[in-house]
């Protein structure tokens, strides 16, 4: 785990709400200099505390009306099986986020398509043709209650 000072956090605190914020206005608000603003910056994104500088897009405005949750279970849990299903379910663009769970599913995946024929249709390609998929159960999102990434810090 990455040691982090109160400027660090408050730093991370900015930039994970709005990471346009420019490195002069961060360090008027933390009581540092842009420079070592910006050192830090680099050191955490180096060390991988910061993972990706992003836009955050709603999938509403692009088409994508249909969020849903799928949870997976696989037929063999063999270590070489698992992976397989791990950079499967990376590839498909579709899937926004997936995650290898404990409980009776193996995997819990989060989908946003623009129809549910096209989701019919991403189903196919990601269980159906898969042999080491036992089954797959789908839960259709009604509302975006709350969206985040956010660490509480």
């Amino acid at each position: 785990m990455e040691k982090l000072d109160k400027f660090d956090l408050d730093i991370l605190t900015i930039i994970q709400k709005d990471n346009s914020i420019i490195q002069r206005d961060i360090g008027k608000s933390v009581n540092l200099s842009a420079a070592a603003v910006q050192r830090r910056i680099k050191k955490m994104t180096v060390s991988g505390v910061i993972q990706s500088n992003i836009a955050v897009i709603d999938p509403l405005k692009l088409g994508k009306f249909i969020t849903l949750f799928v949870e997976v279970e696989l037929e063999s849990e063999k270590i070489e099986l698992i992976d397989e299903a791990k950079k499967k379910f990376k590839n498909f663009l579709e899937v926004q986020q997936c995650y290898y769970v404990t409980g009776k599913a193996d995997f819990v995946l989060i989908i946003v398509v623009p129809t549910m024929a096209d989701y019919e249709k991403l189903t196919r390609a990601l269980f159906f043709e898969d042999n080491n998929i036992k089954r797959f159960e789908t839960f259709v999102g009604m509302d975006r209650v709350k969206v985040g990434l956010d660490v509480q810090l």
